[in-house]
This record gives C-alpha cells, sequence and structure tokens, in this order.
C-alpha cells in the first residue's frame, strides 16, 4: 500500500473513532424515517413479514421502525438507504444471494417465504 493511501485510511478511522466517541460532529448523516421504511416496502410490494426475511430482521422489529418506535441501526439502514433508491437492485441481489427468481417470475414481485429459515419456495 503507498503511504500516501495509508496516511489517508489512517485519518479516516481516526476521524470515524473521534465521530463515534462524540468528539468531533459527521460531515453529513443520512437517517431514514419511519414512512420511507414502509414506502420502501411497499415499492417492492411485499409484506412486512416477506420484508423482514429479506433483510435479516424480525418483524416486529420491522414494526417497530414502521410506526417510529425504533430506527434502524447499521447495516439494516445501509440496505434500507439502497433500496430507498433503487428497489431493483436490492431484489436483484437479494434473488442471487438465494439463487435467483425461478424462472417466470417478475423483477418487481419477489417469491413468497416459507418459514422455515427463510428459503425461498414457488
Amino acid at each position: 500500500m503507498k503511504d500516501e493511501t495509508f496516511a489517508k485510511l489512517s485519518a479516516s478511522i481516526k476521524e470515524a473513532g473521534e465521530i463515534k466517541a462524540g468528539h468531533r460532529a459527521p460531515s453529513r448523516m443520512y437517517e431514514i424515517k419511519a414512512p420511507e421504511i414502509r414506502m420502501v416496502r411497499e415499492r417492492l410490494d411485499v409484506s412486512q413479514g416477506e420484508f423482514a426475511v429479506m433483510i435479516g430482521v424480525s418483524a416486529r422489529t420491522l414494526q417497530n421502525w414502521e410506526q417510529g418506535r425504533r430506527q434502524p441501526e447499521g447495516p439494516a439502514k445501509a440496505l434500507l438507504t439502497i433500496a430507498s433508491r433503487n428497489p431493483a437492485a436490492v431484489l436483484d441481489a437479494l434473488y442471487a444471494q438465494r439463487g435467483g427468481p425461478r424462472k417466470g417470475r417478475t423483477p418487481s414481485r419477489p417469491p413468497k417465504y416459507r418459514n422455515s429459515g427463510g428459503r425461498v419456495s414457488g
């Protein structure tokens, strides 16, 4: 790794630590509000249960987000941000992870999920 690249990376990590500790304000923040989460789910045309399985959270967690009692954090927040901007990309990525949609399925309508470990059924 070049010295300049390493120095930039080190500075970035130090800055992240300062932000996390509350010693520095973040340069920008993205917050997904509860109505937006519901809108994202509805744009994907899935139920709360289906969406929860898709993004790897419990249905109760998703309900709390949608009703404004809690806010998503970390990877879930990042995934919701991507889904709000490009729902098709999220569906494509999640389908690829599960072996892709079966023939005859349209990309706008995900397959139904069983309660047995989130496996895709047709």
